[in-house]
């Protein structure tokens, strides 16, 4: 097993369940001391437990005293990934306010403010690594908040690249990912979602967790890339 990441201290925030645990096993096994930031704690700590020299942290992205609170908790950390997601996917007609600014804290209000307080614990060789996805850039009806949040995100990479360098930020954008969100449509129903984004991408195959760990952890390593979204979907914008 590679050792890219011997040593260094990552907090993946959503790192109890899906793609944000995903992350974290990766990182922890190319030797990263890995902390699992989540509001639930006790599924936080489940998921540290079962790595070496895994730490829990309370962290809620929409709560800016936990933000801080987590920071001067850890003191120091190299690596930041943010996968935190509030999604709101109905009809412009059904739409919530209060759930729409949710959507907006989890992706762009969350982010901004985990920068404030962690970009000052981060080394000059340190980078923060946010979540995008393809359906910023595949408009489809109910998805508008999904879409606009996840192409903020695009944007929300660049300017923070920009502005505190040489920190590196970037942004992974996944497609449709079989990364266990889908359980819960029931077996037959999660089958034909998988089965139509398989055939709406070039790649010709759903997405995995391993698939987006693995950029993951690349761009985490990756001393010469900032201010870019890499595109981890199968091609699926072009299709």
């Amino acid at each position: 097993m590679s050792e890219e990441l011997a040593g260094q201290q990552v907090l993946v925030i959503g790192g109890s369940k899906y793609l944000g645990e995903a992350v974290a096993r990766r990182a922890a096994a190319a030797g990263a001391r890995v902390t699992i930031g989540a509001r639930d704690l006790e599924a936080a700590s489940r998921v540290a437990a079962d790595l070496p020299h895994g730490q829990a942290v309370s962290l809620d992205v929409a709560n800016e005293e936990t933000i801080a609170a987590a920071a001067a908790w850890l003191g120091a950390v190299d690596h930041l990934v943010v996968t935190a997601a509030a999604h709101h996917n109905v009809p412009v007609e059904k739409l919530e306010h209060d759930r729409i600014v949710a959507a907006f804290e989890a992706k762009v209000v969350g982010p901004l403010l985990l920068a404030k307080h962690f970009a000052p614990i981060l080394p000059p060789t340190g980078s923060i690594l946010l979540f995008s996805g393809v359906a910023a850039w595949k408009p489809a009806p109910e998805f508008a908040v999904m879409g606009v949040t996840n192409g903020a995100v695009s944007f929300l990479a660049s300017h923070l690249a920009k502005e505190l360098a040489p920190i590196r930020v970037n942004a992974i954008s996944p497609g449709i990912i079989d990364s266990g969100t889908w359980d819960a449509l029931g077996t037959d129903a999660k089958r034909g979602l998988l089965d139509d984004a398989a055939a709406s991408n070039l790649a010709g195959r759903v997405g995995t967790s391993d698939d987006i760990a693995d950029v993951a952890v690349l761009l985490l390593g990756a001393g010469f890339v900032s201010g870019e979204t890499i595109h981890v979907e199968g091609g699926a914008r072009h299709a």
